[in-house]
């Protein structure tokens, strides 16, 4: 072999290495906690400045019609890890005490048989990472949840509603104290450090992050000073729009730090949230009806933002693509270069192609439920508190209990704050729609009220 032929075998080697790594690149999920639709100027917000996210929906693209897989943290959390319905492992509500989860009707922890995103991505040569809140399992009186290794993490650190909390983070026997090692309002700078590094030691590799700090949660604790005034925190909305302006400053930190590491143009960063806002002080939610609780718009529709310089062309706004955070395990995997046909069955799609910015319309169905009693779910109080049930079919959205009653049906394009149902107007249209989300719930594995021997049982 001559020179020149080397020179041209070893160009186009290194050119099919570059190809390959290109294929996987980083991939951040930023995970908000409680976040309102209205939170982020970019979305409408004019209470507080969020500069940082604005600059990412700038150099990235904006969705307008991304929705949870739940109104309330454990079951959207598990809808994105798995890509499925969260009900489908019998998650419902918030993971708390064994007492309150049997009257949730809903099982102790996320069980590991389940698929997994973190898990499908390290099979195919991601290291992986999850650093901030988990509540998949774990915490107060629920002793035997799995680790967060045992889900596909290589590396971890997370709060006290875990399996193993950091112990920075968690020297007393609650959410947050005086005492911890990293301060409350310390703790997104904390996870972002810990993201950085972990792409640092790793660099040359592809990785996998959740990054799921546990702001904007309540209680809010800006700084010592009102940690010192509000021991146990607060929920005014002047420690609220502290809180938010500094995790926006901790996601301009990130984004920088990406440039310093120079892998900002081979890493996709997606930010959304978990569910809607609660306290929501009358502008959290925008135009939206609902809050946190709530099957209502303004308890599922999220922001989201996707960010990849130099792949994703900057300043777009899709507000065509319908998007589920089911679809997230199912379109990471694509982005990854895994194939499809391998994956185990997932409610969502890849939307890969949405992602990166080039818009879809397609007929999407979506199903959610919240509110299996009216004792443990009797949240939110008055308008916002929805039936337990939702489908939303093209620009159709019912709502209805269980039972078949409170129906309710609107047209999201000409009514998407939800002011006025429309379901005698449209009479075949509610009764098509509430046939098929009824039948949906009814193929769900549920759990007996109040039972403790099945919990953990599919």
């Amino acid at each position: 072999m001559n020179t020149r032929t080397l020179i041209i075998t070893t160009w186009l080697c290194l050119n099919a290495l570059l190809a390959g790594a290109q294929q996987q690149p980083n991939i951040i999920l930023i995970l908000t906690d409680d976040m309102g639709s209205a939170d982020v100027g970019c979305y409408g917000g004019t209470t507080v400045r969020t500069p940082n996210l604005d600059r990412m929906a700038a150099e990235g693209v904006r969705f307008t019609q991304y929705y949870s897989a739940s109104p309330i943290c454990s079951p959207s959390r598990a809808g994105i890890l798995t890509g499925n319905h969260p009900a489908r492992w019998n998650l419902t509500s918030y993971l708390q005490t064994k007492k309150g989860n049997a009257e949730c009707e809903q099982a102790d922890f996320l069980r590991v048989d389940a698929p997994s995103m973190a898990r499908l991505l390290k099979n195919a040569g991601y290291r992986t990472g999850h650093f901030g809140k988990w509540h998949l399992g774990g915490g107060r009186d629920v002793k035997n949840a799995p680790s967060i290794n045992a889900y596909g993490f290589d590396e971890y650190s997370s709060t006290w509603e875990s399996p193993d909390p950091d112990p920075l983070l968690t020297s007393g026997n609650w959410i947050w104290s005086k005492t911890d090692s990293v301060k409350r309002w310390d703790r997104t700078a904390y996870f972002v450090d810990r993201t950085l590094a972990f792409l640092a030691a790793n660099k040359g590799t592809p990785c996998f992050v959740n990054l799921w700090p546990g702001d904007v949660h309540t209680p809010w604790v800006p700084d010592e000073m009102n940690m010192n005034r509000m021991p146990k925190g607060a929920e005014g909305q002047r420690q609220f729009e502290a809180v938010l302006a500094e995790y926006d400053r901790q996601i301009g930190r990130l984004l920088d730090g990406l440039r310093k590491l120079g892998i900002d143009q081979h890493t996709l960063v997606i930010f959304t949230s978990d569910n809607g806002a609660l306290p929501t002080f009358g502008f959290r939610s925008g135009k939206y009806r609902g809050t946190k609780l709530s099957l209502y718009e303004g308890g599922i529709r999220m922001p989201l933002i996707a960010w990849q310089p130099g792949r994703i062309q900057a300043g777009q706004v899709d507000s065509i693509s319908l998007l589920n955070a089911t679809d997230l395990l199912p379109t990471f995997c694509r982005i990854a270069g895994i194939p499809g046909r391998t994956l185990p069955k997932t409610d969502g799609i890849d939307r890969s192609g949405v992602l990166l910015g080039v818009p879809s319309s397609g007929d999407r169905t979506f199903f959610w439920e919240y509110g299996r009693n009216n004792t443990s779910f009797n949240y939110p109080k008055g308008r916002n508190r929805s039936p337990s049930l939702a489908i939303r079919d093209g620009k159709w959205k019912l709502l209805v209990n269980a039972d078949g009653t409170s129906e309710e049906l609107y047209d999201l394009v000409e009514d998407p704050s939800e002011q006025n149902s429309i379901a005698a107007r449209h009479p075949r249209t509610a009764a098509r729609l509430k046939k098929r989300l009824i039948g949906w719930y009814r193929g769900l594995p549920q759990l007996p009220a109040g039972s403790l021997s099945a919990r953990t049982n599919r």
